[in-house]
């Protein structure tokens, strides 16, 4: 579950116990039935078997004992599973304290908050509102990026508002790497698109199919293109050739925090 931390940390006993081998031992606890518990830990019932083995080989105390209505968990086991729970709380405030200095660190804490989200997106620029126009139904809006250059996106009014979008606001500008072209010759033909972005070709990494081809801007930042093997070869992109990414407004998704 994402709870909107910036730290995590994983807690472990003796360099193999963790979370997993105490999530069976209290369904075990609770279940009496070592099916039942590889069932509610998400183990299968092998793979259950291997950890409650694995344990008890190392311990210095049987760990199950068997009765006829099931399994159930020695003291020693009860004594483990009690520990784990105490840590477990102490490792939590623990984070949490290391989280709360970390928010007295607003640079920092800012940057590992643009890190922080997950998204299958190639394309990842930070920035701040600079131009913000809410019509009827559509919105347009601005990032001055912070490596120098703009982007515009195109979203409806009610998302503008929704992320409460307003001139000077930190957001992020998200571009599937499927929605840039890249130019490397405009022939004197202008395109309607509202982002272009001139640079350098830096990295081709080849597919079966398609190149994902990175175009380095001027001030450090860059942008990936998925481009078809075909048109690699027919715009003879390779590494120092001037090429533009392309995108439009509406191929921009912009990220902020409402």
């Amino acid at each position: 579950m994402n709870d909107g931390s910036l730290l995590s940390g994983e807690l472990r006993i003796a360099g193999r116990l963790d979370a997993r081998f105490f999530a069976l031992l209290k369904a075990l606890r609770d279940t009496g039935s070592i099916n039942r518990a590889a069932r509610t830990a998400g183990l299968s019932y092998k793979g259950a078997w291997l950890l409650l083995e694995s344990a008890c080989n190392l311990a210095h105390a049987p760990l199950m004992a068997t009765t006829p209505g099931g399994t159930r968990l020695t003291d020693a086991a009860l004594g483990l599973l009690q520990a784990w729970e105490s840590l477990e709380a102490e490792h939590r405030e623990f984070v949490r304290a290391q989280e709360a200095r970390l928010a007295q660190l607003p640079t920092l804490h800012g940057l590992l908050r643009r890190m922080s989200m997950k998204t299958t997106a190639r394309n990842q620029f930070a920035g701040h509102v600079i131009a913000l126009d809410l019509g009827p139904v559509s919105a347009s809006v601005t990032l001055a990026l912070r490596f120098g250059g703009e982007i515009t996106a195109t979203m409806t009014t009610a998302a503008a508002k929704q992320l409460k979008l307003k001139r000077g606001k930190e957001a992020i500008a998200l571009v599937k790497a499927s929605g840039v072209v890249l130019v490397t010759d405009f022939a004197g033909w202008a395109l309607s698109a509202r982002n272009q972005m001139a640079g350098t070709v830096s990295r081709v990494e080849r597919g079966a199919v398609s190149s994902l081809v990175v175009v380095t801007l001027p001030g450090g930042s860059a942008i990936t293109a998925s481009v078809t093997n075909e048109g690699v070869e027919a715009l003879g992109l390779a590494i120092g050739t001037p090429a533009t990414a392309v995108f439009k407004a509406s191929a921009v998704m912009v990220a902020a925090q409402p």
